[in-house]
């Protein structure tokens, strides 16, 4: 069921002051409200970003329009992604490991995001995070970051959404990822606060409470508010 005036609203407030690791698991359970809250934090990453990004698709549509500078010329590159790209990568079956060899390497969970959220230094929490994963942790995993990580990212291709970028203006080509929470939180803190301003302005108009007028639909609530302001 998409997400309501009124709940997004009810979200907005819950999770514009948490830690984002903590905001990424309120949208998860907005958008999987038939699952156990308590649960989501050991589920892993890549179906956290899967629910993420239809419960996104459903609050905004298909394509999400981004920007970024150029890290070598300082060119805009504005583009767009699909939301059903991006989730045509989702696993078919919910995977919770990756085996490489005799390797057992569990899929990141947010719980394993946040034990590695202090660190400083992206390269050392990568490390911390990766023995984390193998299951048992051996003396010598006999395999190197780079193949822990290729294994990770092919059991679950949801996990780490990397975008390959090329600049027009310099041909400089490179990766980013694409924080699928940032990115939605992003849009429900900006649609929250012109909710917000709705209901302000109709408030004072027609004496509405905020309820009221949160349960009216978006066509009429925007065909009073051009009575109001026109």
């Amino acid at each position: 069921m998409p997400m309501d005036a009124q709940t997004l609203i009810d979200c907005w407030e819950l999770g514009r002051r948490r830690h984002p690791l903590d905001r990424a698991l309120l949208l998860y359970a907005a958008a999987a409200p038939g699952e156990d809250p308590d649960t989501l934090a050991d589920r892993p990453i890549g179906r956290r970003n899967a629910a993420l990004l239809r419960l996104r698709r459903s609050l905004f549509g298909d394509s999400l329009k981004s920007c970024i500078d150029c890290p070598q010329c300082g060119e805009q590159l504005e583009f767009a992604l699909s939301a059903d790209a991006l989730l045509e990568r989702a696993a078919s079956h919910a995977l919770t490991h990756a085996q490489l060899g005799a390797l057992r390497v569990r899929l990141p969970t947010t719980r394993d995001l946040a034990s590695v959220a202090a660190e400083t230094e992206a390269t050392n929490a990568a490390r911390k995070l990766l023995a984390r994963l193998v299951e048992p942790a051996p003396a010598d995993p006999g395999y190197s970051e780079e193949e822990l990580t290729r294994a990770l990212d092919a059991a679950d291709p949801c996990l780490d959404l990397t975008l390959d970028l090329s600049c027009p203006a310099c041909n400089h080509a490179w990766s980013a990822p694409f924080d699928v929470p940032a990115y939605l939180w992003d849009e429900i803190d900006t649609r929250a606060r012109r909710l917000l301003d709705e209901v302000h302005a109709l408030a004072r108009t027609y004496c509405w409470s905020e309820e009221q007028i949160l349960a009216l639909s978006d066509v009429r609530r925007r065909a009073y508010l051009e009575r109001v302001l026109g």
